[in-house]
């Protein structure tokens, strides 16, 4: 029998009703406009950074690194890497399920690409780090809403160096089938011109490529953001910002938020 995960925060970060799921998404994608590289429908970026809060907070940030998606029957296969917010550990985690679960459906996992990063000493078996982990999940809905026929690479990364993840990267780059997602927020509960400030720097790195500036403090997803932008700068990729706002732009006070940005690197 197939080993299920099944979400933890539809409901709660999302709807957890199919019909309207679907319609928020298919919302927050049409209210999304493609830029830059990607507005000529053309270029297909190679990955996208995208942030994991509830979607009344984060929902149309994300939305505006998917809008970026110019050919999405391309893509068969996601590496999908994320913070581990749960548990604490060293390296990078991969599932034992064979399939994730949405209120849209079934997303299976793709054993065979996990079965080519097992030899590699930073990528162990650890399937309690996905145990209500949100930030892999809440990028699956928009994923299932785009894409056709693909299969998903659930990577949670602990305490881990650049070079580690960058390595895992390399192995399954694979070619125009194979797109990255990093799912990450940027700086937390500082008030809203502290936020904006701390946030402005960070993506200003993020598009420089330079992950050696960018601290925890500025992304919890700052480790698989820098392995992405470690072998980004490998290949020639050019980072692009696409949206830069906080949960005081979108739902909350502004005390207290939350910092949001998306990006697409082609």
């Amino acid at each position: 029998m197939s080993k299920i995960r099944r979400p933890a925060v539809a409901g709660l970060f999302y709807p957890g009703d199919a019909g309207e799921l679907r319609g928020l998404v298919a919302d927050l994608l049409a209210a999304a406009t493609p830029a830059g590289a990607a507005a000529d429908r053309h270029t297909q970026p190679k990955a996208l950074i995208a942030p994991h809060a509830g979607y009344v907070y984060s929902g149309p940030i994300a939305a505006s690194a998917y809008a970026q998606l110019s050919h999405p029957e391309a893509i068969h296969r996601v590496l999908l890497l994320g913070p581990a917010h749960r548990l604490a550990f060293r390296g990078i985690a991969v599932p034992a399920a064979e399939d994730f679960v949405t209120p849209l459906g079934t997303v299976p996992v793709d054993r065979d690409a996990i079965a080519a990063i097992a030899d590699l000493p930073q990528v162990g078996a650890l399937d309690a780090a996905f145990d209500g982990e949100h930030c892999l999940e809440v990028q699956l809905p928009f994923l299932q809403s785009l894409l056709c026929d693909f299969r998903v690479v659930p990577l949670l990364v602990g305490d881990t160096d650049d070079e580690a993840i960058a390595e895992v990267l390399e192995r399954l780059w694979g070619g125009p089938e194979t797109l990255i997602v990093i799912s990450s927020d940027l700086s937390h509960y500082l008030d809203y011109d502290s936020a904006r400030a701390i946030d402005t720097r960070t993506s200003e790195a993020i598009c420089a490529l330079r992950p050696e500036v960018i601290s925890t403090r500025q992304a919890c997803g700052r480790h698989p953001i820098a392995g992405l932008l470690t072998a980004a700068r490998r290949h020639h990729l050019h980072g692009e910002q696409l949206d830069l706002r906080n949960s005081g732009d979108t739902a909350g006070p502004r005390d207290r938020v939350v910092g949001y940005g998306a990006y697409a690197f082609s």
